[in-house]
Formats: structure tokens, C-alpha cells, sequence
């Protein structure tokens, strides 16, 4: 089996895929931007061969060093980069070269597409927020003398929580148009209404009948936006099993999706309050679809709490269609805190291993760039209960008072 995986380094700990497709007889062909000589040992050992380009920008590079390994090693049967940015350029050598394991050209702006997520959503009963493409401002107020302030605005094609807004009043709504109209956030943008609740996901690896052969679920802070502008600390874990009108939510949207062979990573919002037209109080309602594994460490969080190895199952669905491999001990959570610089906390890193040294999972300094979102610093445990997993957010993360 021949498989290309596009930026085999980034995240750097997706060399664990290629690791473990490696192990199980695959041909891994690596085409990445970075020199060869700067990739981690563990993902060359991983590789068969590994093509260098100027730049994963420029899809004429990409598709020659594509076609240099289909001629040197014969069809190629999967083409996979695990990245929400590259998945459009995924679908476009897929349906090039006629690789069928994936998705093709023509269903790719379905899961891309925030507006047209909404089509899926809505066509197949799944509750979700109601939405607007943003057109002018008349339109605008429009929508909001539906939903009410506040209203969120993203781009229709976007990854994370970048360039995403919450308008509370008119002004801000004045100001957002405006500032499209002076060439700022021009690109296409979705209004949505606001929904007040927790976001979690429903994580799968799924076959190609579109059945879970692995799910897990992860309670993710309201906003991301909120922790970057109001320089707040990120915590987010790793529940032990899938609440079970989640899991029904979930499996219906991959069915909905048609999504088959890959590791998902859907966000729901759970209710705080009743939202008119979408749900009540404790309910599930879609956000949107990620086709591709959850950001950060969260896979290797999954390992922890269900004592298990994701990239592992992940392989032998590639390879076989099947799960093979079966836990090797008790669920429980999975907890990520971050602390950030500046802040007056009131406990010390000393403090914190002597208390969690035990039972912690990782422990290190985050990438700069991650800084804004994750913390500079993260501190990651496997704990038993509900009660342990809030304990230890609270120790890591207490303030004094003032700042």
C-alpha cells in the first residue's frame, strides 16, 4: 500500500500516524516543506521517501512531487494530511490522480463550507444555530431583529476560532460592515446566532461504511475567542465515555455527511439555557465538522483516558477496515490547564507536580505561537472523577485577586 502524507511534521506528533502505518507494512511517502535533515528521527525512520517542496502553497509543486511517487512506486492508494488547512488541496490530488479512499474535489466544500454545513445539518433534522450569509447591513439587522444580540461572525471558510467576532449591539454590528467595506474581514462570512452553552465534541475514527470504530468525546471551554482577547487560561479534558445523545447526534451527522475512512472531530454546543428553535436546557446542537482529528495534544489526551492508542486504531482502519487493537485498561478523564505568563496564580509549578507528579501525563512549555491559546505553560493528568478533574483546574489555575 502506498500512502502520501502531506506535512508528515505538523503537528509535530503526527508522526505517531506515520509511525504506526509504517508498522503495519505501508509505504510512507512523505511531502512536506521542511528540510529533511530538521524532521523529528522518529517520523524518518517512519517514512519510505520524502519529497521536499519550496512551499505546500503552490499545488503545482505538490502534484509533481505526487506524480514523481506514483511513477518510482506504482499507484497510490491513499492521500491524507490530517490538517484542516490542507484538506481542500487533499480533495484536489485525490481527484486527480483517482485516489477513492478519501473525499473528492466535488464534496469538499460541504465540509469546508459553514453555509453549506448548515444545508447537511438542517436536511438531515440535526439542531443547529441559524445562520446568515453575511451580504449588507440592511440584511444584517434583519437577521438579528430575528435571533437578538449577541450574534457571532466568522469566515464561511476558516480554521479555529480565527478572525471570529461576537457583536453585542448595533454599534459593533456598524463597525463590523464598516471596516468590510474599508477592505478588513472581506473575504465571505456567516451571522450566527448565539448560542450560550459548552462546547463538546464527538471524536470518531470511522470505516468505510461510516461506523465508528473508535469514539470519544472532550467538554472544550465556551469560547476560544474569549480566552484570547480576555487573557483567560485554556482548560479542556477528555470525558471517560460519549454521553448517549451525543452519540446519537454524531452518528447521524457522519451519516449525513457521508464522511467514511477518516478520524472526525464534530462540535456540538450543550444547552445552558433554552434557545428558541434549536433546543432546551442540557441539549446537543451542532456547530460544525472537522474532518480531521482534534487539535493540539487532544489525540494523545485520548490515549490517556481510554487507555488506548488512537493513531494505532487509526492505521489498522487503513489497512484492514477493522479495530484491531482493544483497550488496555479503565476510561477516566483526561485534563489539559494552561497557565499563561503574567498571571498572579497561587500555586507554584513546584507546588503542582508535588501534589499531581503521580498522575501527570505531560508536562512542558508550549510553542510561542501557541501562547495566546493554550498557555505557555500546560500541565496535562489522567484523573477518576469529575470532582479530581475540576480540583485540579482549580489548583493550577487560581489567581489572587488582584492583578
Amino acid at each position: 500500500m502506498n500512502f502520501i502524507f502531506i506535512s508528515p511534521n505538523f503537528p509535530y506528533t503526527y508522526w505517531n500516524f506515520c509511525d504506526r502505518l509504517h508498522r503495519n507494512g505501508v509505504n510512507v511517502l512523505g511531502i512536506g516543506d521542511e528540510p529533511y535533515e530538521q524532521l523529528d528521527p522518529r517520523l524518518k525512520k517512519s517514512l519510505t521517501e520524502y519529497y521536499k517542496v519550496a512551499t505546500l502553497e503552490d499545488y503545482n509543486q505538490v502534484f509533481r512531487a505526487t506524480a514523481f511517487f506514483s511513477y518510482k512506486y506504482g499507484k497510490i492508494d491513499w492521500i491524507e494530511s490530517m490538517n484542516e488547512y490542507w484538506l481542500q488541496q487533499d480533495a484536489r490530488l485525490r481527484t486527480d490522480f483517482n485516489v477513492t479512499t478519501g473525499v473528492q474535489n466535488g464534496q469538499i466544500d460541504f465540509i469546508k463550507e459553514k453555509s453549506l454545513m448548515k444545508v447537511v445539518y438542517n436536511l438531515a433534522g440535526i439542531p443547529t444555530a441559524r445562520q446568515h450569509k453575511v451580504t449588507t447591513l440592511e440584511e444584517g439587522r434583519r437577521f438579528v431583529s430575528e435571533v437578538g444580540y449577541p450574534v457571532i461572525v466568522k469566515p464561511d471558510i476558516g480554521v479555529g476560532a480565527n478572525n471570529t467576532w461576537k457583536l453585542k449591539n448595533d454599534s459593533e454590528l456598524v463597525e463590523f460592515y464598516h471596516n468590510r467595506e474599508m477592505g478588513v474581514h472581506s473575504e465571505p462570512y456567516v451571522m450566527e446566532q448565539f448560542i450560550e452553552g459548552n462546547i463538546v465534541s464527538y471524536d470518531a475514527i470511522l470505516d468505510s461504511n461510516c461506523d465508528p470504530l473508535f469514539e470519544s468525546s472532550t467538554k472544550w471551554p465556551p469560547s476560544i475567542v474569549d480566552i484570547v482577547v480576555e487573557d483567560k487560561n485554556l482548560a479542556y479534558y477528555v470525558l471517560p465515555d460519549v454521553p448517549e445523545p451525543l452519540r446519537v447526534l454524531g452518528r447521524r451527522t457522519v451519516k449525513a455527511f457521508g464522511v467514511r475512512n477518516r478520524f472526525v472531530h464534530l462540535e456540538f454546543f450543550r444547552l445552558a439555557r433554552p434557545c428558541p428553535g434549536v433546543g432546551n436546557y442540557g441539549d446537543y446542537a451542532a456547530l460544525e465538522v472537522n474532518m480531521r482529528p482534534a487539535g493540539g495534544y487532544t489525540p494523545d489526551m485520548m490515549n490517556f483516558a481510554h487507555a488506548t492508542d488512537v493513531y494505532q486504531i487509526w492505521a489498522d482502519m487503513v489497512t484492514t477496515n477493522k479495530r484491531i487493537l482493544q483497550p488496555h485498561g479503565t476510561d477516566g478523564f483526561c485534563v489539559y490547564a494552561g497557565r499563561k505568563d503574567g498571571h498572579p496564580y497561587v500555586h507554584t509549578h513546584e507546588e503542582i507536580m508535588a501534589k499531581y507528579g503521580s498522575c501527570m501525563k505531560m508536562q512542558e512549555e508550549m510553542p510561542e505561537l501557541n501562547w495566546p491559546q493554550m498557555g505557555r505553560f500546560m500541565y496535562t493528568v489522567r484523573l477518576e472523577s469529575q470532582e479530581q478533574t475540576d480540583e485540579f483546574i482549580r489548583f493550577v489555575q487560581d489567581e489572587r485577586t488582584s492583578r
